[in-house]
Protein backbone atom coordinates (compact mmCIF):
# COMPACT_ATOMS: atom_id res chain seq x y z
CA UNK A 1 0.00 0.00 0.00
CA UNK A 2 1.52 3.50 -1.00
CA UNK A 3 0.35 6.21 1.59
CA UNK A 4 1.37 9.43 1.41
CA UNK A 5 1.65 11.10 4.73
CA UNK A 6 3.79 14.61 4.09
CA UNK A 7 1.22 17.08 2.96
CA UNK A 8 2.53 19.60 5.42
CA UNK A 9 5.54 19.19 2.83
CA UNK A 10 3.46 19.30 -0.74
CA UNK A 11 0.04 18.52 -1.66
CA UNK A 12 -0.98 17.01 -4.74
CA UNK A 13 -2.73 19.70 -7.08
CA UNK A 14 -6.90 19.24 -6.70
CA UNK A 15 -8.89 18.69 -9.91
CA UNK A 16 -10.60 21.56 -8.99
CA UNK A 17 -7.28 24.04 -8.99
CA UNK A 18 -6.33 21.80 -12.20
CA UNK A 19 -9.39 22.45 -14.26
CA UNK A 20 -8.81 26.27 -13.88
CA UNK A 21 -5.12 26.91 -14.26
CA UNK A 22 -5.40 24.74 -17.78
CA UNK A 23 -7.18 27.36 -20.20
CA UNK A 24 -4.50 29.64 -19.09
CA UNK A 25 -1.74 27.54 -20.19
CA UNK A 26 -3.15 26.75 -23.45
CA UNK A 27 -6.13 28.96 -24.92
CA UNK A 28 -5.92 31.99 -22.64
CA UNK A 29 -2.28 32.57 -22.51
CA UNK A 30 -1.73 36.19 -23.03
CA UNK A 31 -0.09 38.49 -20.70
CA UNK A 32 -1.95 40.16 -18.72
CA UNK A 33 -0.17 43.06 -18.80
CA UNK A 34 -1.08 43.79 -22.84
CA UNK A 35 -3.25 46.45 -23.78
CA UNK A 36 -5.20 44.39 -26.74
CA UNK A 37 -8.60 41.79 -25.67
CA UNK A 38 -6.82 38.48 -25.70
CA UNK A 39 -4.51 39.65 -22.86
CA UNK A 40 -7.04 41.81 -21.34
CA UNK A 41 -8.84 38.30 -20.56
CA UNK A 42 -5.94 37.14 -18.66
CA UNK A 43 -6.22 40.25 -16.81
CA UNK A 44 -9.54 39.60 -15.86
CA UNK A 45 -9.09 36.05 -14.38
CA UNK A 46 -5.85 37.93 -12.50
CA UNK A 47 -8.79 40.19 -11.25
CA UNK A 48 -11.10 37.37 -10.26
CA UNK A 49 -8.48 35.74 -8.49
CA UNK A 50 -7.85 38.47 -6.56
CA UNK A 51 -10.84 39.09 -5.57
CA UNK A 52 -11.96 35.09 -4.66
CA UNK A 53 -8.81 35.14 -2.81
CA UNK A 54 -9.76 38.25 -0.70
CA UNK A 55 -13.28 37.19 0.14
CA UNK A 56 -11.61 33.67 1.47
CA UNK A 57 -9.27 35.66 4.46
CA UNK A 58 -11.77 38.80 4.45
CA UNK A 59 -9.71 41.87 2.99
CA UNK A 60 -10.17 44.08 0.20
CA UNK A 61 -8.64 42.77 -3.71
CA UNK A 62 -6.21 45.24 -3.69
CA UNK A 63 -4.50 44.37 -0.13
CA UNK A 64 -3.24 40.87 -2.14
CA UNK A 65 0.14 40.45 -3.59
CA UNK A 66 1.04 37.29 -5.54
CA UNK A 67 4.26 35.91 -5.28
CA UNK A 68 6.28 32.57 -6.65
CA UNK A 69 5.61 31.42 -2.50
CA UNK A 70 5.57 31.67 0.86
CA UNK A 71 9.31 32.95 1.05
CA UNK A 72 9.06 35.44 -0.92
CA UNK A 73 6.17 36.79 1.06
CA UNK A 74 7.77 36.39 4.32
CA UNK A 75 10.85 38.39 2.79
CA UNK A 76 8.93 40.72 1.62
CA UNK A 77 6.63 41.45 4.67
CA UNK A 78 9.44 41.21 6.97
CA UNK A 79 11.90 43.65 5.02
CA UNK A 80 9.12 46.06 4.43
CA UNK A 81 8.21 46.50 8.03
CA UNK A 82 12.21 46.69 9.18
CA UNK A 83 13.07 49.29 6.54
CA UNK A 84 9.41 51.35 7.08
CA UNK A 85 10.84 50.88 11.09
CA UNK A 86 14.08 51.97 10.06
CA UNK A 87 12.64 55.49 8.39
CA UNK A 88 11.14 56.08 11.83
CA UNK A 89 14.30 55.13 14.21
CA UNK A 90 12.99 51.45 15.50
CA UNK A 91 15.02 48.87 13.89
CA UNK A 92 13.74 46.39 16.93
CA UNK A 93 12.27 43.02 15.85
CA UNK A 94 10.39 40.43 17.41
CA UNK A 95 9.85 36.76 16.32
CA UNK A 96 9.76 33.15 17.74
CA UNK A 97 12.88 30.68 17.97
CA UNK A 98 10.58 28.22 15.80
CA UNK A 99 10.17 30.16 12.89
CA UNK A 100 10.17 28.94 9.38
CA UNK A 101 13.61 29.57 7.60
CA UNK A 102 12.36 32.17 5.02
CA UNK A 103 11.63 33.80 8.45
CA UNK A 104 14.88 33.17 10.56
CA UNK A 105 16.93 33.88 8.12
CA UNK A 106 15.46 37.09 6.96
CA UNK A 107 15.41 38.51 10.04
CA UNK A 108 19.33 37.30 10.81
CA UNK A 109 20.45 39.23 7.64
CA UNK A 110 18.36 41.85 9.15
CA UNK A 111 20.72 41.79 11.63
CA UNK A 112 23.82 42.27 9.64
CA UNK A 113 22.43 45.58 8.89
CA UNK A 114 21.94 46.63 12.11
CA UNK A 115 18.52 45.58 13.34
CA UNK A 116 18.35 43.95 16.78
CA UNK A 117 15.78 40.42 16.78
CA UNK A 118 14.52 39.16 19.83
CA UNK A 119 13.59 35.59 19.37
CA UNK A 120 10.91 34.41 22.13
CA UNK A 121 11.24 30.99 23.29
CA UNK A 122 8.13 28.95 22.89
CA UNK A 123 6.70 26.69 26.00
CA UNK A 124 7.07 23.16 26.00
CA UNK A 125 3.82 23.07 24.36
CA UNK A 126 4.80 24.38 21.21
CA UNK A 127 2.71 27.83 22.07
CA UNK A 128 3.75 31.36 22.41
CA UNK A 129 2.34 33.46 24.96
CA UNK A 130 0.67 36.54 24.53
CA UNK A 131 2.53 37.75 27.64
CA UNK A 132 5.81 36.79 26.51
CA UNK A 133 5.36 38.95 23.44
CA UNK A 134 4.07 41.84 25.13
CA UNK A 135 7.06 41.43 27.61
CA UNK A 136 9.19 41.90 24.37
CA UNK A 137 7.96 44.82 23.41
CA UNK A 138 10.01 48.01 23.50
CA UNK A 139 9.06 51.41 22.27
CA UNK A 140 11.45 51.08 19.00
CA UNK A 141 10.18 47.85 18.21
CA UNK A 142 9.00 48.07 14.05
CA UNK A 143 7.51 44.53 13.65
CA UNK A 144 6.01 41.51 15.56
CA UNK A 145 6.43 38.50 12.79
CA UNK A 146 4.83 35.14 14.38
CA UNK A 147 3.78 31.89 11.98
CA UNK A 148 0.19 30.98 12.47
CA UNK A 149 0.74 27.02 12.66
CA UNK A 150 3.99 25.46 13.35
CA UNK A 151 5.53 23.41 10.26
CA UNK A 152 6.55 20.89 12.04
CA UNK A 153 4.90 19.98 15.15
CA UNK A 154 1.44 21.41 14.05
CA UNK A 155 0.49 23.79 17.20
CA UNK A 156 -1.41 27.16 16.09
CA UNK A 157 -0.55 30.15 17.93
CA UNK A 158 -3.05 32.80 19.22
CA UNK A 159 -2.63 35.05 16.56
CA UNK A 160 -6.10 36.97 17.11
CA UNK A 161 -4.62 38.13 21.00
CA UNK A 162 -1.40 38.82 19.41
CA UNK A 163 -2.55 40.71 16.86
CA UNK A 164 -5.09 42.89 19.59
CA UNK A 165 -1.76 43.21 21.63
CA UNK A 166 0.30 44.76 18.23
CA UNK A 167 -3.10 46.87 17.08
CA UNK A 168 -2.93 48.33 20.43
CA UNK A 169 0.45 49.04 20.78
CA UNK A 170 0.80 50.58 16.93
CA UNK A 171 3.15 47.72 15.74
CA UNK A 172 2.45 46.11 12.64
CA UNK A 173 2.31 42.59 12.85
CA UNK A 174 2.74 39.59 10.25
CA UNK A 175 2.10 36.02 10.72
CA UNK A 176 3.18 33.18 7.80
CA UNK A 177 0.07 31.44 7.55
CA UNK A 178 1.73 29.07 5.00
CA UNK A 179 0.73 25.37 7.19
CA UNK A 180 -2.51 27.35 8.38
CA UNK A 181 -4.02 28.69 4.96
CA UNK A 182 -6.91 26.36 3.78
CA UNK A 183 -7.20 23.96 6.62
CA UNK A 184 -7.96 26.53 9.42
CA UNK A 185 -10.26 29.90 9.07
CA UNK A 186 -8.52 32.98 9.07
CA UNK A 187 -10.12 36.87 8.87
CA UNK A 188 -7.28 39.19 9.05
CA UNK A 189 -9.52 42.02 9.89
CA UNK A 190 -11.04 40.21 13.30
CA UNK A 191 -7.57 39.19 13.50
CA UNK A 192 -5.71 42.07 13.87
CA UNK A 193 -3.00 41.00 10.96
CA UNK A 194 -1.20 43.29 9.23
CA UNK A 195 0.67 41.26 6.59
CA UNK A 196 0.20 37.34 6.12
CA UNK A 197 1.90 35.09 3.68
CA UNK A 198 0.71 31.98 2.30
CA UNK A 199 1.89 29.39 -0.44
CA UNK A 200 -0.75 27.18 -2.48
CA UNK A 201 1.11 24.13 -2.72
CA UNK A 202 0.19 23.65 0.73
CA UNK A 203 -3.19 23.78 -0.33
CA UNK A 204 -3.64 21.94 -3.43
CA UNK A 205 -2.26 24.28 -5.79
CA UNK A 206 0.51 24.57 -7.44
CA UNK A 207 4.22 24.80 -6.63
CA UNK A 208 5.64 28.04 -7.30
CA UNK A 209 2.56 30.45 -6.54
CA UNK A 210 1.66 32.36 -3.45
CA UNK A 211 0.72 35.26 -1.89
CA UNK A 212 1.47 38.08 0.23
CA UNK A 213 -1.65 40.25 2.40
CA UNK A 214 -0.48 43.46 3.52
CA UNK A 215 -3.32 46.00 4.63
CA UNK A 216 -4.00 48.89 2.96
CA UNK A 217 -1.75 51.69 4.25
CA UNK A 218 1.28 49.12 4.66
CA UNK A 219 4.01 50.28 2.76
CA UNK A 220 6.01 47.76 0.90
CA UNK A 221 9.40 47.42 -0.05
CA UNK A 222 10.08 45.88 -3.53
CA UNK A 223 12.04 42.61 -2.96
CA UNK A 224 12.21 42.31 -6.74
CA UNK A 225 12.70 45.31 -9.66
CA UNK A 226 11.32 45.38 -13.15
CA UNK A 227 7.80 46.09 -14.61
CA UNK A 228 4.81 47.58 -12.64
CA UNK A 229 2.97 44.21 -12.24
CA UNK A 230 1.17 43.64 -8.67
CA UNK A 231 0.50 48.35 -8.44
CA UNK A 232 4.67 47.99 -9.12
CA UNK A 233 4.95 46.03 -5.24
CA UNK A 234 6.00 42.61 -7.58
CA UNK A 235 7.89 43.00 -10.75
CA UNK A 236 7.54 40.04 -13.50
CA UNK A 237 4.88 39.02 -15.61
CA UNK A 238 2.21 37.19 -13.25
CA UNK A 239 1.84 33.47 -12.93
CA UNK A 240 -1.44 33.37 -14.43
CA UNK A 241 -2.13 29.72 -14.44
CA UNK A 242 -0.51 29.28 -11.07
CA UNK A 243 -2.85 31.97 -9.33
CA UNK A 244 -5.76 31.27 -11.07
CA UNK A 245 -5.27 27.42 -9.57
CA UNK A 246 -4.16 28.66 -6.35
CA UNK A 247 -7.67 31.11 -6.14
CA UNK A 248 -9.39 27.77 -7.04
CA UNK A 249 -7.36 25.66 -4.58
CA UNK A 250 -8.11 27.70 -1.55
CA UNK A 251 -11.58 28.56 -2.64
CA UNK A 252 -12.23 24.52 -2.73
CA UNK A 253 -10.59 24.36 0.64
CA UNK A 254 -12.25 26.80 2.65
CA UNK A 255 -15.65 26.05 1.40
CA UNK A 256 -15.19 22.32 2.18
CA UNK A 257 -12.70 23.13 5.77
CA UNK A 258 -15.16 21.98 8.13
CA UNK A 259 -15.89 18.37 6.27
CA UNK A 260 -12.67 18.15 5.50
CA UNK A 261 -11.44 18.41 9.17
CA UNK A 262 -14.00 16.56 10.34
CA UNK A 263 -12.22 13.57 8.13
CA UNK A 264 -9.15 14.54 9.27
CA UNK A 265 -8.79 14.75 12.43
CA UNK A 266 -10.12 10.99 13.65
CA UNK A 267 -7.08 9.75 11.52
CA UNK A 268 -4.65 12.46 13.04
CA UNK A 269 -6.29 10.83 16.23
CA UNK A 270 -6.05 7.57 15.56
CA UNK A 271 -1.94 8.27 14.89
CA UNK A 272 -1.64 9.65 18.17
CA UNK A 273 -3.48 6.80 20.00
CA UNK A 274 -1.63 4.36 18.64
CA UNK A 275 1.83 5.53 18.06
CA UNK A 276 1.52 6.81 21.65
CA UNK A 277 1.53 3.06 23.21
CA UNK A 278 5.27 2.44 21.67
CA UNK A 279 7.55 2.34 24.85
CA UNK A 280 9.72 5.41 25.33
CA UNK A 281 7.38 7.59 22.69
CA UNK A 282 6.34 11.18 22.93
CA UNK A 283 3.88 13.52 21.13
CA UNK A 284 5.24 16.98 20.54
CA UNK A 285 2.98 19.79 20.71
CA UNK A 286 -0.37 20.67 22.35
CA UNK A 287 -3.23 18.80 21.15
CA UNK A 288 -5.70 21.21 22.09
CA UNK A 289 -3.79 24.37 19.65
CA UNK A 290 -3.48 22.18 17.07
CA UNK A 291 -3.86 21.85 13.23
CA UNK A 292 -6.47 18.66 11.66
CA UNK A 293 -3.43 17.15 10.10
CA UNK A 294 -0.40 17.13 11.43
CA UNK A 295 1.42 14.40 13.79
CA UNK A 296 5.24 14.95 15.64
CA UNK A 297 6.65 12.56 17.67
CA UNK A 298 9.84 11.20 18.88
CA UNK A 299 10.79 7.28 19.79
CA UNK A 300 13.84 7.28 21.80
CA UNK A 301 16.84 4.94 20.73
CA UNK A 302 16.59 5.51 17.15
CA UNK A 303 17.59 7.72 14.36
CA UNK A 304 14.86 9.14 12.22
CA UNK A 305 16.48 9.35 8.71
CA UNK A 306 16.60 5.19 9.46
CA UNK A 307 12.85 5.76 10.14
CA UNK A 308 12.35 7.41 7.04
CA UNK A 309 13.84 5.37 4.55
CA UNK A 310 12.34 1.99 6.41
CA UNK A 311 8.75 3.69 6.03
CA UNK A 312 9.89 4.43 2.03
CA UNK A 313 10.70 1.11 1.82
CA UNK A 314 6.98 0.11 3.24
CA UNK A 315 5.30 2.67 1.00
CA UNK A 316 5.05 5.48 3.77
CA UNK A 317 5.94 8.81 2.64
CA UNK A 318 6.79 10.76 5.99
CA UNK A 319 9.42 13.51 6.95
CA UNK A 320 11.25 14.36 10.11
CA UNK A 321 10.55 17.62 10.48
CA UNK A 322 10.52 20.56 7.57
CA UNK A 323 10.90 19.59 3.83
CA UNK A 324 13.37 22.74 3.68
CA UNK A 325 15.62 21.32 5.86
CA UNK A 326 15.51 17.41 4.90
CA UNK A 327 19.03 17.60 3.78
CA UNK A 328 20.44 18.29 7.19
CA UNK A 329 22.07 16.07 9.62
CA UNK A 330 21.23 18.72 12.90
CA UNK A 331 18.39 17.91 14.65
CA UNK A 332 15.09 19.68 14.74
CA UNK A 333 15.60 23.34 15.85
CA UNK A 334 12.03 23.26 16.15
CA UNK A 335 12.25 20.41 18.59
CA UNK A 336 15.31 21.59 20.32
CA UNK A 337 13.48 24.93 20.79
CA UNK A 338 10.31 23.33 22.92
CA UNK A 339 13.28 22.00 24.93
CA UNK A 340 13.82 18.42 23.39
CA UNK A 341 17.74 17.59 23.93
CA UNK A 342 19.34 16.64 20.65
CA UNK A 343 19.12 12.50 21.57
CA UNK A 344 15.59 13.11 21.60
CA UNK A 345 15.05 14.89 18.85
CA UNK A 346 17.19 12.99 16.61
CA UNK A 347 14.63 10.35 16.48
CA UNK A 348 11.57 12.68 14.96
CA UNK A 349 8.81 11.51 12.75
CA UNK A 350 6.57 13.96 11.29
CA UNK A 351 3.09 12.69 9.79
CA UNK A 352 1.23 14.80 8.04
CA UNK A 353 -2.18 14.19 6.26
CA UNK A 354 -5.07 15.36 4.09
CA UNK A 355 -8.95 15.13 3.33
CA UNK A 356 -7.53 12.88 0.35
CA UNK A 357 -5.90 9.88 3.16
CA UNK A 358 -8.39 7.12 4.20
CA UNK A 359 -8.60 5.16 7.38
CA UNK A 360 -7.05 2.21 6.04
CA UNK A 361 -3.79 4.11 5.18
CA UNK A 362 -3.57 5.26 8.70
CA UNK A 363 -4.05 1.76 9.54
CA UNK A 364 -1.26 0.76 7.09
CA UNK A 365 1.11 3.60 9.36
CA UNK A 366 -0.12 2.55 12.77
CA UNK A 367 0.91 -1.42 11.92
CA UNK A 368 4.19 -0.33 9.82
CA UNK A 369 5.84 2.39 12.62
CA UNK A 370 6.01 0.14 15.20
CA UNK A 371 7.99 -3.35 13.85
CA UNK A 372 10.02 -0.43 11.78
CA UNK A 373 10.86 1.62 15.52
CA UNK A 374 11.62 -2.16 17.23
CA UNK A 375 13.89 -3.51 14.32
CA UNK A 376 16.06 0.15 14.62
CA UNK A 377 16.45 -0.26 18.26
CA UNK A 378 17.35 -4.18 17.76
CA UNK A 379 20.39 -2.69 16.37
CA UNK A 380 21.32 0.16 18.32
CA UNK A 381 23.93 0.46 20.84
CA UNK A 382 21.85 3.55 22.35
CA UNK A 383 18.60 1.70 22.51
CA UNK A 384 20.80 -1.87 24.35
CA UNK A 385 22.47 1.06 27.25
CA UNK A 386 18.97 2.53 27.85
CA UNK A 387 17.68 -1.29 28.33
CA UNK A 388 20.22 -2.13 30.32
CA UNK A 389 20.33 0.89 32.36
CA UNK A 390 23.72 2.47 31.53
CA UNK A 391 21.88 5.28 30.95
CA UNK A 392 18.83 7.26 31.80
CA UNK A 393 16.17 7.31 29.20
CA UNK A 394 14.92 10.78 28.17
CA UNK A 395 11.24 9.88 27.41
Amino acid sequence: MFVYADNAATTSVSKAALDAMMPYLTENYGNPSSLYAFGQKASEALQEARETVARCINCEPREIIFTSGGSEADNQAIVSAAKLGARKGKKHLISTQFEHHAVLHTLSKLEKEGFEVTLLDPHSDGVIRVEDVAAAIRPDTALVTIMFANNEIGTVQPIAEIGALCREKGIPFHTDAVQAAGHMPIDVKAMNIDMLSMSGHKFHAPKGVGVLYARRGIVLTNIIEGGAQERGKRAGTENVAGIVALAAALKESCDHMEENTARIIPMRDKLFAELSKIPHSKINGSLEHHVPGTVNMCFEGIEGESLLLLLDDAGICASSGSACTSGSLDPSHVLLSIGLPHEVAHGSLRLSIGEYNTMEQIDHIVETVPKVVAYLRSMSPVWDELQKGERPHLI
